[in-house]
């Protein structure tokens, strides 16, 4: 089993920056940052394995969101820039299940970050 736990989430203006961070235990094959608005499922935005550290992001974030993931704390990161309203949402760090998708097996509590034009 994974453990997932988010933190790092706040209310920032367009054009400011967040680091997300998710402290997990276990050994996951894959993690990931889901991202989730009212009315919608949860949408895959950046991904990583861990063996290897291949990454893959969504157009969206694609050039101003890094994922990364520090072995030695076993803490996923996922460092925001540019940050605009769309942005906005529920934030879900999770594990394993299927890679690169929207369809993970393990996921956090969430951590909501909100852009403000």
């Amino acid at each position: 089993h994974v453990f997932l736990r988010e933190s790092g989430g706040g209310s920032v203006q367009a054009g400011g920056s967040l680091r997300l961070s998710c402290a997990n235990s276990g050994d996951p094959f894959c993690m990931g940052w889901l991202r989730q608005v009212p009315g919608s499922k949860r949408k895959g935005i950046a991904h990583i394995l861990t063996n290897g550290g291949h990454t893959k992001y969504d157009d969206s974030v694609e050039g101003r969101f890094t994922i990364s993931r520090d072995d030695a704390d076993n803490t996923l990161y996922l460092e925001m820039n540019n940050l605009q309203p769309e942005d906005s949402g529920m934030y879900y760090c999770a594990a394993d299940g299927l890679c690169g998708t929207d369809d993970y097996h393990y996921y956090g509590q969430g951590t909501q970050v909100t852009v403000s034009a």
